[in-house]
């Protein structure tokens, strides 16, 4: 994991959150490295419609892991998404917010800058 890491935008990755505590190392941030196989970078805030969707492709969001440290996702909430399952929902037209300073650039590994900007949720205001 880097500590310099790049967000879409080409500057610092900013913390996505820390309430629920996200990311694959549940530090905040949409960190990845090469053990991260889902690729969680893309910064959200989730949506009710989002959350359906994911759960029909077989990802229940909502439900508590406490083994995992997951509480559960509820519409509002900031979550390191997987770039595939949002770039899934944003071809069926359900793709939730994004926050661009929060998404690490390996997002442009499956998704445009064009895609995520269409999609901006705007500032970060907290994380």
């Amino acid at each position: 994991m880097s500590h310099d890491a790049m967000n879409v935008l080409g500057s610092t990755l900013a913390p996505c959150s820390y309430d629920p505590l996200t990311g694959y190392y549940r530090d905040g941030c949409c960190n990845t490295d090469e053990h991260d196989q889902g690729s969680h970078v893309v910064c959200a805030k989730v949506t009710q419609e989002f959350l359906a969707f994911s759960l029909k492709r077989g990802n229940d969001l909502s439900t508590p892991r406490p083994e995992h440290r997951f509480a559960g996702l509820k519409a509002g909430d900031r979550w390191c998404l997987c770039a595939r399952r949002w770039k899934e929902a944003f071809d069926a037209g359900v793709a939730p917010p994004v926050f661009l300073e929060c998404t690490h650039q390996r997002a442009l590994d499956f998704v445009t800058l064009e895609q995520l900007q269409s999609c901006a949720h705007g500032t970060v205001n907290k994380p």
